[in-house]
């Protein structure tokens, strides 16, 4: 009874947590509009949780982005427009998939360069190893002591 119980609570949490974060306040009346902004929210990084986009966050600051989102739209900007705005306000960062520009460069070429250095490094190491000077020979003394030592004649 306890088990069934504890997975009803697991499963409603998980579907809560799939919910939408849009509020029925938020949304406007010109569902042309409105899937505009929709489009546009997709595109943004959430500044609070950075792994989401602002249409799926719960966080207070995306709630206040997708508003000023709907209210730039409702003015009349163009969805060019209010994704500038909101790049010239919050950096490069909030875009989901920055531009390759100078300014992104590290973070588009940054991973690449360091998996080829690890891999270099990694190959570079193995070939150090696998060239293994052979042992110097045994002078005669060592020998006969060898051989003593293994029961073998001299």
């Amino acid at each position: 009874m306890i088990a069934r119980l504890l997975l009803a609570v697991l499963l409603a949490a998980g579907l809560a947590s799939r919910a939408r974060a849009l509020e029925p306040s938020e949304r406007l009346a010109d569902p042309a509009l409105e899937a505009r902004a929709e489009a546009i929210g997709r595109e943004l990084r959430c500044l609070v949780c950075q792994n989401e986009s602002i249409e799926d966050s719960n966080a207070a600051l995306a709630h206040d982005l997708r508003l000023l989102i709907r209210r730039h739209l409702v003015a009349g900007d163009s969805d060019r427009q209010v994704i500038d705005f909101l790049v010239r306000r919050y950096g490069v960062f909030i875009l989901l998939d920055p531009p390759f520009e100078p300014l992104t460069y590290p973070l588009w070429l940054g991973p690449p360069l360091l998996l080829l250095g690890a891999g270099g490094a990694l190959l570079w190491r193995a070939r150090r190893r696998a060239v293994v000077p052979a042992p110097p020979a045994l002078s005669a003394e060592e020998s006969a002591r060898a051989a003593g030592l293994f029961g073998e004649p001299r």
